[in-house]
C-alpha cells in the first residue's frame, strides 16, 4: 500500500510538562492530488484509568480534583469527577501503572486489574492512548487515605459512593470526563454490579 503521508517536518512549539509539536506534512488525497497541511499535536505519552468496583458493597471509587484545563473551558466544571488514572512512566506497563495510581489516588492496593480496551480521548489534537480497566476492591485492600503525590501538586478526593448515584451522576451531567463516562457506561452494560 503507497503512504499517504510523507515529508513530515516536527516543530516543538513547547516542551514543559509534554511536548506541543506543529507538524507540517505533504498528504496524498483521494483525487490522487498531494497537499502540504500542518497541525498541531501535544505529546503527553500515554495514561491508564481504572473503575474500582465492590460487588458487596454495589460501590465504585472515583476521585475529585481541579483541573485547569477544564477550568479554561468552563470553570464550573473544574472539580472534575473521574475514575483514578494516570500517565504512564516511560517504557511502564499500562497494570503496573493503575495499580501504583491506585495506592497513590485513592489508597487501596489492588493486586490485579483487567484491561477492557484502549481508546484515543482526543485524536484530533493529542496523542495519548488510555488503556482502560477494571478492578474489584475489598474494604481489606485499603491501606492509606489516597488523596495523590503533594510533589506532583495533586489533591485528590477520594469518593466512594454506591454505583447507582454514580449513573444518576452521569446522567445529570455530574460526570463529564470522558474515561469515567465510558467505564461507568462499561460497568452498566456488563452487569458489573448487578
Amino acid at each position: 500500500m503507497k503512504s499517504k503521508l510523507k515529508n513530515i517536518v516536527h516543530n516543538v512549539l513547547s516542551n514543559n510538562w509534554a511536548t506541543l509539536y506543529n507538524i507540517e506534512y505533504d498528504f496524498l488525497f483521494k483525487d490522487g492530488s498531494w497537499k502540504r497541511l500542518q497541525r498541531e499535536s501535544y505529546d503527553r505519552g500515554n495514561g491508564a484509568c481504572i473503575l474500582l468496583y465492590n460487588t458487596a458493597k454495589k460501590t465504585v471509587i472515583l476521585t475529585k480534583q481541579f483541573r485547569m484545563p477544564i477550568h479554561e473551558n468552563t470553570q464550573e466544571d473544574a472539580m472534575s469527577i473521574e475514575v483514578c488514572a494516570g500517565a504512564m512512566d516511560k517504557d511502564e506497563d499500562p497494570e503496573m501503572c493503575v495499580l501504583r495510581e491506585t495506592e497513590e489516588e485513592v489508597g487501596y492496593k489492588v493486586r490485579k486489574a483487567t484491561k477492557v480496551f484502549e481508546a484515543y480521548m482526543s485524536p484530533g489534537a493529542v496523542t495519548e492512548k488510555i488503556f482502560h480497566f477494571i478492578a474489584e476492591y475489598t474494604d481489606e485492600m485499603k491501606i492509606n487515605n489516597g488523596g495523590g503525590l503533594e510533589e506532583e501538586g495533586e489533591e485528590i478526593t477520594v469518593l466512594e459512593m454506591p454505583f447507582t448515584k454514580a449513573i444518576e451522576m452521569l446522567r445529570n451531567q455530574k460526570i463529564k470526563d470522558a474515561k469515567t463516562v465510558l467505564l461507568l457506561q462499561y460497568a452498566q452494560i456488563h452487569k458489573l454490579l448487578d
